[in-house]
Protein backbone atom coordinates (compact mmCIF):
# COMPACT_ATOMS: atom_id res chain seq x y z
CA UNK A 1 0.00 0.00 0.00
CA UNK A 2 1.33 3.11 -1.18
CA UNK A 3 1.14 5.77 1.58
CA UNK A 4 1.02 9.35 1.33
CA UNK A 5 0.99 12.37 4.10
CA UNK A 6 -2.61 13.33 5.05
CA UNK A 7 -2.83 17.29 5.91
CA UNK A 8 -6.34 18.29 8.17
CA UNK A 9 -6.78 21.32 10.22
CA UNK A 10 -9.28 21.74 12.49
CA UNK A 11 -11.25 21.37 15.55
CA UNK A 12 -13.86 18.26 16.08
CA UNK A 13 -17.00 17.73 17.82
CA UNK A 14 -15.62 15.21 21.17
CA UNK A 15 -18.40 12.80 21.71
CA UNK A 16 -18.24 12.06 25.30
CA UNK A 17 -19.62 8.21 25.03
CA UNK A 18 -16.45 7.20 23.67
CA UNK A 19 -13.88 8.94 25.31
CA UNK A 20 -14.62 7.47 28.61
CA UNK A 21 -12.96 5.16 30.63
CA UNK A 22 -11.84 1.40 29.89
CA UNK A 23 -13.99 -1.06 31.52
CA UNK A 24 -12.20 -4.21 33.32
CA UNK A 25 -8.97 -2.74 34.12
CA UNK A 26 -8.20 -0.64 37.53
CA UNK A 27 -5.16 1.34 38.65
CA UNK A 28 -5.38 3.60 36.05
CA UNK A 29 -2.43 6.25 35.33
CA UNK A 30 -2.86 9.19 33.69
CA UNK A 31 0.20 9.65 31.05
CA UNK A 32 1.74 12.14 28.30
CA UNK A 33 0.53 10.77 25.00
CA UNK A 34 3.47 11.81 23.13
CA UNK A 35 5.31 9.59 25.23
CA UNK A 36 4.34 5.58 23.61
CA UNK A 37 5.11 3.20 26.48
CA UNK A 38 7.64 0.61 25.60
CA UNK A 39 5.62 -2.82 24.31
CA UNK A 40 5.42 -5.54 26.78
CA UNK A 41 8.33 -7.71 27.34
CA UNK A 42 7.27 -11.46 26.73
CA UNK A 43 3.98 -10.85 24.58
CA UNK A 44 2.02 -14.11 25.09
CA UNK A 45 1.11 -15.96 21.01
CA UNK A 46 -2.70 -14.61 22.56
CA UNK A 47 -4.87 -11.58 22.87
CA UNK A 48 -3.22 -9.53 25.83
CA UNK A 49 -3.93 -6.23 27.80
CA UNK A 50 -2.09 -3.36 26.00
CA UNK A 51 0.07 -0.71 27.69
CA UNK A 52 -2.25 2.26 27.58
CA UNK A 53 -5.44 3.05 26.40
CA UNK A 54 -7.05 6.62 24.55
CA UNK A 55 -10.57 7.81 23.98
CA UNK A 56 -11.67 9.15 20.44
CA UNK A 57 -13.02 12.72 18.91
CA UNK A 58 -15.62 12.18 16.54
CA UNK A 59 -15.18 13.89 12.95
CA UNK A 60 -18.99 13.22 11.69
CA UNK A 61 -20.88 10.50 10.12
CA UNK A 62 -22.14 10.16 6.48
CA UNK A 63 -24.61 8.58 4.83
CA UNK A 64 -23.65 6.50 1.63
CA UNK A 65 -26.46 4.94 0.13
CA UNK A 66 -28.12 2.25 2.67
CA UNK A 67 -24.33 2.30 4.35
CA UNK A 68 -23.52 4.87 7.60
CA UNK A 69 -19.78 5.81 8.13
CA UNK A 70 -18.31 7.33 11.34
CA UNK A 71 -15.38 9.24 11.19
CA UNK A 72 -13.33 9.69 14.28
CA UNK A 73 -9.13 10.27 15.19
CA UNK A 74 -7.02 9.45 18.47
CA UNK A 75 -3.00 9.90 18.63
CA UNK A 76 -1.38 8.42 16.55
CA UNK A 77 -1.22 4.29 17.57
CA UNK A 78 1.39 2.36 16.34
CA UNK A 79 0.07 -0.71 14.69
CA UNK A 80 1.04 -4.14 12.60
CA UNK A 81 0.07 -5.60 9.10
CA UNK A 82 0.22 -9.21 8.63
CA UNK A 83 2.57 -10.58 5.88
CA UNK A 84 3.96 -13.92 4.69
CA UNK A 85 6.80 -15.03 5.78
CA UNK A 86 9.57 -17.93 5.32
CA UNK A 87 8.36 -19.57 8.18
CA UNK A 88 4.78 -18.36 7.81
CA UNK A 89 2.55 -15.57 9.17
CA UNK A 90 4.00 -12.40 10.79
CA UNK A 91 2.66 -9.42 12.23
CA UNK A 92 5.24 -6.53 11.28
CA UNK A 93 5.13 -3.53 13.36
CA UNK A 94 3.80 0.33 11.77
CA UNK A 95 6.09 2.48 13.24
CA UNK A 96 4.47 6.10 14.54
CA UNK A 97 6.50 8.65 12.12
CA UNK A 98 7.61 11.69 13.98
CA UNK A 99 5.32 13.74 11.53
CA UNK A 100 2.19 11.79 12.50
CA UNK A 101 -0.56 13.16 14.33
CA UNK A 102 -3.23 11.46 14.58
CA UNK A 103 -4.68 8.24 14.17
CA UNK A 104 -7.70 8.66 11.79
CA UNK A 105 -10.87 5.94 11.98
CA UNK A 106 -13.54 5.28 9.96
CA UNK A 107 -16.43 2.39 10.56
CA UNK A 108 -18.99 1.71 7.70
CA UNK A 109 -22.32 -0.07 8.76
CA UNK A 110 -25.87 -1.18 7.67
CA UNK A 111 -27.89 2.03 8.97
CA UNK A 112 -31.01 -0.79 9.90
CA UNK A 113 -29.11 -3.60 11.53
CA UNK A 114 -26.35 -1.72 12.68
CA UNK A 115 -23.87 -4.78 11.35
CA UNK A 116 -20.35 -3.21 10.67
CA UNK A 117 -19.38 -4.26 6.98
CA UNK A 118 -16.23 -5.87 6.48
CA UNK A 119 -14.46 -5.68 2.63
CA UNK A 120 -15.83 -2.58 2.01
CA UNK A 121 -12.91 -1.06 0.67
CA UNK A 122 -12.41 2.67 2.30
CA UNK A 123 -10.77 5.35 0.64
CA UNK A 124 -10.44 8.98 1.93
CA UNK A 125 -9.63 12.44 0.41
CA UNK A 126 -9.08 15.50 1.91
CA UNK A 127 -9.50 18.68 0.83
CA UNK A 128 -9.41 22.63 2.03
CA UNK A 129 -11.32 25.54 -0.10
CA UNK A 130 -12.03 22.92 -2.63
CA UNK A 131 -8.37 21.82 -3.13
CA UNK A 132 -7.25 18.25 -2.41
CA UNK A 133 -4.71 18.11 0.26
CA UNK A 134 -4.10 13.96 0.45
CA UNK A 135 -5.89 11.01 -0.66
CA UNK A 136 -5.60 7.51 1.34
CA UNK A 137 -6.80 4.11 0.92
CA UNK A 138 -6.70 2.97 4.64
CA UNK A 139 -5.90 -0.38 6.46
CA UNK A 140 -8.87 -2.52 8.27
CA UNK A 141 -8.19 -3.48 11.35
CA UNK A 142 -8.77 -4.82 14.63
CA UNK A 143 -8.97 -2.67 18.10
CA UNK A 144 -10.06 -4.15 21.99
CA UNK A 145 -11.73 -0.54 22.03
CA UNK A 146 -12.53 -0.17 18.29
CA UNK A 147 -13.75 -3.63 17.22
CA UNK A 148 -13.32 -3.12 13.37
CA UNK A 149 -12.54 -0.39 11.57
CA UNK A 150 -10.26 1.30 8.47
CA UNK A 151 -7.19 3.05 9.90
CA UNK A 152 -3.69 4.55 9.95
CA UNK A 153 -1.70 7.53 11.13
CA UNK A 154 -1.64 10.61 9.84
CA UNK A 155 -0.17 14.06 9.81
CA UNK A 156 -1.79 17.72 10.82
CA UNK A 157 -1.19 20.63 9.29
CA UNK A 158 -2.43 23.76 12.10
CA UNK A 159 -5.70 24.37 12.60
CA UNK A 160 -8.92 24.71 10.05
CA UNK A 161 -12.01 23.87 8.49
CA UNK A 162 -11.37 20.64 5.93
CA UNK A 163 -14.12 18.36 4.13
CA UNK A 164 -12.83 14.49 4.83
CA UNK A 165 -14.34 12.65 1.26
CA UNK A 166 -15.17 8.89 2.08
CA UNK A 167 -15.06 6.37 -0.70
CA UNK A 168 -16.81 2.90 -0.07
CA UNK A 169 -15.58 0.61 -2.66
CA UNK A 170 -18.56 -1.80 -2.61
CA UNK A 171 -19.11 -4.80 -0.31
CA UNK A 172 -17.66 -7.82 -2.37
CA UNK A 173 -18.52 -10.48 -0.42
CA UNK A 174 -21.74 -13.33 -0.31
CA UNK A 175 -25.05 -11.06 1.13
CA UNK A 176 -27.92 -13.17 2.50
CA UNK A 177 -31.74 -12.14 2.96
CA UNK A 178 -32.39 -8.45 3.08
CA UNK A 179 -28.07 -7.71 2.61
CA UNK A 180 -28.54 -9.47 -0.27
CA UNK A 181 -27.86 -6.43 -3.49
CA UNK A 182 -27.33 -4.44 -1.07
CA UNK A 183 -23.44 -2.50 -0.55
CA UNK A 184 -22.41 -3.36 -3.78
CA UNK A 185 -21.93 -0.10 -5.64
CA UNK A 186 -19.39 2.15 -4.79
CA UNK A 187 -20.38 5.39 -3.15
CA UNK A 188 -18.76 8.61 -1.63
CA UNK A 189 -19.68 10.49 1.12
CA UNK A 190 -18.29 14.27 2.32
CA UNK A 191 -17.88 15.23 6.18
CA UNK A 192 -17.01 18.85 7.12
CA UNK A 193 -14.96 19.33 10.24
CA UNK A 194 -12.63 21.74 12.01
CA UNK A 195 -9.53 20.14 13.92
CA UNK A 196 -7.30 22.27 16.69
CA UNK A 197 -4.30 21.24 18.99
CA UNK A 198 -6.69 21.45 21.51
CA UNK A 199 -9.27 19.00 21.28
CA UNK A 200 -6.45 16.31 20.10
CA UNK A 201 -4.94 17.06 23.53
CA UNK A 202 -8.03 16.97 25.74
CA UNK A 203 -8.45 13.26 24.49
CA UNK A 204 -7.96 10.42 27.22
CA UNK A 205 -5.05 8.62 27.91
CA UNK A 206 -4.52 6.32 30.57
CA UNK A 207 -1.58 3.50 31.61
CA UNK A 208 -2.91 -0.09 32.01
CA UNK A 209 0.05 -0.42 34.89
CA UNK A 210 -1.59 -3.73 36.26
CA UNK A 211 -2.54 -5.90 33.31
CA UNK A 212 -0.45 -5.10 30.90
CA UNK A 213 0.76 -8.11 29.04
CA UNK A 214 -1.29 -10.56 30.89
CA UNK A 215 -4.18 -12.63 28.79
CA UNK A 216 -6.77 -10.77 28.59
CA UNK A 217 -8.33 -7.14 26.79
CA UNK A 218 -9.95 -4.12 28.05
CA UNK A 219 -13.30 -3.70 26.98
CA UNK A 220 -15.08 -1.76 23.71
CA UNK A 221 -15.97 1.95 23.98
CA UNK A 222 -19.15 2.32 24.71
CA UNK A 223 -20.08 4.07 21.67
CA UNK A 224 -23.93 5.86 21.22
CA UNK A 225 -23.55 6.13 17.63
CA UNK A 226 -21.14 3.81 16.80
CA UNK A 227 -21.01 0.34 16.36
CA UNK A 228 -18.01 -2.07 17.37
CA UNK A 229 -18.67 -5.24 15.28
CA UNK A 230 -19.36 -7.22 18.23
CA UNK A 231 -20.52 -11.21 17.05
CA UNK A 232 -23.70 -12.43 17.81
CA UNK A 233 -24.00 -13.88 21.26
CA UNK A 234 -25.55 -17.24 19.49
CA UNK A 235 -26.39 -18.49 15.84
CA UNK A 236 -29.48 -19.29 14.36
CA UNK A 237 -29.70 -22.86 13.40
CA UNK A 238 -29.05 -25.77 15.33
CA UNK A 239 -25.34 -25.48 16.66
CA UNK A 240 -22.15 -27.81 15.64
CA UNK A 241 -20.38 -27.07 18.79
CA UNK A 242 -17.13 -24.77 19.25
CA UNK A 243 -13.32 -24.92 18.54
CA UNK A 244 -10.40 -22.64 19.34
CA UNK A 245 -7.12 -21.43 17.20
CA UNK A 246 -4.56 -18.95 17.48
CA UNK A 247 -6.72 -17.94 20.19
CA UNK A 248 -9.44 -16.66 18.03
CA UNK A 249 -12.74 -18.27 18.94
CA UNK A 250 -15.60 -20.26 16.43
CA UNK A 251 -18.58 -20.93 16.82
CA UNK A 252 -20.69 -23.38 13.91
CA UNK A 253 -24.12 -23.70 13.01
CA UNK A 254 -26.21 -25.61 11.11
CA UNK A 255 -28.61 -23.53 9.08
CA UNK A 256 -31.51 -24.81 7.20
CA UNK A 257 -33.12 -21.46 5.35
CA UNK A 258 -34.66 -20.91 1.33
CA UNK A 259 -31.91 -17.84 1.41
CA UNK A 260 -29.16 -20.42 1.62
CA UNK A 261 -30.29 -22.56 -0.89
CA UNK A 262 -31.72 -26.03 -0.79
CA UNK A 263 -28.49 -27.75 0.93
CA UNK A 264 -28.24 -27.23 4.77
CA UNK A 265 -25.68 -24.54 5.43
CA UNK A 266 -22.48 -24.78 7.05
CA UNK A 267 -22.19 -21.25 9.54
CA UNK A 268 -18.72 -20.38 11.15
CA UNK A 269 -18.49 -17.43 13.02
CA UNK A 270 -15.19 -16.43 14.08
CA UNK A 271 -14.65 -13.84 17.32
CA UNK A 272 -11.76 -12.63 19.54
CA UNK A 273 -11.95 -13.92 22.69
CA UNK A 274 -12.80 -11.55 25.85
CA UNK A 275 -14.80 -9.06 23.68
CA UNK A 276 -16.41 -11.38 20.86
CA UNK A 277 -15.65 -9.01 18.18
CA UNK A 278 -15.80 -10.64 14.67
CA UNK A 279 -12.49 -11.41 12.47
CA UNK A 280 -12.69 -10.88 8.92
CA UNK A 281 -9.85 -11.59 6.47
CA UNK A 282 -9.38 -15.41 6.85
CA UNK A 283 -9.72 -18.01 4.04
CA UNK A 284 -11.20 -21.25 5.95
CA UNK A 285 -12.36 -24.30 4.55
CA UNK A 286 -14.04 -27.44 6.47
CA UNK A 287 -14.24 -30.80 6.31
CA UNK A 288 -17.84 -32.71 6.89
CA UNK A 289 -17.32 -36.63 8.08
CA UNK A 290 -13.84 -36.64 6.37
CA UNK A 291 -15.10 -35.59 2.84
CA UNK A 292 -12.71 -33.49 0.95
CA UNK A 293 -12.81 -29.89 2.06
CA UNK A 294 -15.16 -27.23 1.43
CA UNK A 295 -14.37 -23.43 1.17
CA UNK A 296 -15.98 -21.61 3.57
CA UNK A 297 -16.91 -18.05 1.86
CA UNK A 298 -17.29 -14.41 4.11
CA UNK A 299 -20.60 -13.51 3.97
CA UNK A 300 -23.22 -11.18 5.23
CA UNK A 301 -26.51 -12.02 6.86
CA UNK A 302 -28.69 -10.21 9.37
CA UNK A 303 -29.05 -12.78 11.35
CA UNK A 304 -25.35 -15.03 11.42
CA UNK A 305 -23.72 -11.31 11.10
CA UNK A 306 -20.28 -11.46 9.31
CA UNK A 307 -19.34 -14.55 9.06
CA UNK A 308 -17.78 -17.84 7.00
CA UNK A 309 -20.45 -20.42 5.40
CA UNK A 310 -21.19 -22.72 2.49
CA UNK A 311 -23.71 -25.74 1.22
CA UNK A 312 -22.86 -28.92 2.22
CA UNK A 313 -25.42 -31.62 1.46
CA UNK A 314 -25.24 -34.42 4.12
CA UNK A 315 -24.00 -31.95 6.71
CA UNK A 316 -26.66 -32.79 10.29
CA UNK A 317 -26.08 -32.04 13.69
CA UNK A 318 -23.73 -34.93 14.23
CA UNK A 319 -21.80 -34.11 11.59
CA UNK A 320 -18.06 -33.69 12.58
CA UNK A 321 -16.71 -30.88 11.16
CA UNK A 322 -13.02 -30.07 11.17
CA UNK A 323 -11.67 -26.34 10.12
CA UNK A 324 -8.83 -25.53 8.55
CA UNK A 325 -7.18 -22.04 8.88
CA UNK A 326 -5.40 -21.46 5.29
CA UNK A 327 -5.07 -18.27 5.77
CA UNK A 328 -4.73 -16.16 9.00
CA UNK A 329 -7.00 -12.69 9.14
CA UNK A 330 -5.38 -10.18 7.13
CA UNK A 331 -6.15 -7.42 8.55
CA UNK A 332 -3.85 -4.93 10.55
CA UNK A 333 -3.97 -5.25 14.65
CA UNK A 334 -3.53 -2.52 17.02
CA UNK A 335 -1.50 -3.59 20.46
CA UNK A 336 -3.28 -6.23 22.24
CA UNK A 337 -4.19 -8.14 19.31
CA UNK A 338 -0.92 -8.65 16.96
CA UNK A 339 0.69 -11.69 18.36
CA UNK A 340 -2.76 -13.38 18.35
CA UNK A 341 -4.53 -15.44 15.09
CA UNK A 342 -1.12 -15.81 13.44
CA UNK A 343 -0.03 -19.72 13.81
CA UNK A 344 -3.89 -21.23 14.00
CA UNK A 345 -3.51 -25.23 13.32
CA UNK A 346 -6.65 -27.32 12.18
CA UNK A 347 -9.29 -27.60 14.86
CA UNK A 348 -12.59 -29.98 15.00
CA UNK A 349 -16.14 -28.25 16.62
CA UNK A 350 -16.89 -30.05 19.52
Amino acid sequence: MRRRQLLLGGGTVALGSVAGCVGGVSNLFETSPGNTPPLVEDRPNAVYVPTHAEGMNMVGVGTLGGVKVGVMYSYPHRFWTVERGEGGYVATQVEIRPEDSVHLMAVPWDEETGTVLPNAGLSVEITRDGELVSEEVIYPMLSQRMGFHYGANFSLDGDGTYDVGVGVGGVGISRYGSFEGKFGSAAEADIGFEFSERDLNDISYRLLRDRQGRRGAVRPMAMEMLPTGGAPDSLPGTSLGRGTSGDAVFLGSLVEAERFGSSSYLALSARTPHNELVIPGMALSASVDGSDPVELAPALDPELDFHYGAPVDGLSAESSVEVTVDVPPQVARHEGYETAFLEMPAFELE
